[in-house]
């Protein structure tokens, strides 16, 4: 079992920043691979980044790459997505989401993943 809680949205003028975190418990964080995924309204859920157990693998959307950067720290069972230039099309309820299938790839599809986190909104005002 994985708990997942994520903290940090919130409302945004478009070109600025967020820093979302997600906290993990459970099973042993440096064991699986862990991805943030988004859903905005009236759209599908969407992959946003993903990184391998030790984040020395890190994987982006296109519409992100370049904006958003994803770090975990194993030691506090923390996964960080620091957005920059944020546009209005960004805004979403981001999900973390942890995948204990797998350790040195990180997957893109939400289906492959195990354990999800509640949820954070993140509106960027045009």
């Amino acid at each position: 079992q994985v708990q997942l809680v994520e903290s940090g949205g919130g409302l945004v003028q478009a070109g600025g920043s967020l820093r979302l975190s997600c906290a993990a418990s459970g099973r042993t964080f440096s064991s699986y691979a862990m991805g943030w995924f988004r859903q905005g309204p009236g759209k599908e859920r969407e992959f946003v980044a993903a990184l391998t157990w030790s984040g020395g693998s890190t994987y982006y959307a296109d519409s992100v790459k370049g904006r958003f950067t994803l770090s975990r720290d194993n030691a506090k069972n923390t996964v960080v997505l620091q957005m920059n230039s944020l546009k209005p099309e960004d805004t979403a309820v981001y999900y973390c989401a942890a995948d204990l299938q797998r350790k040195y790839h990180a997957s893109m599809i939400g289906e492959e993943y195990d354990y999800w986190g509640q949820g954070t909104q993140v509106t960027v005002s045009s």
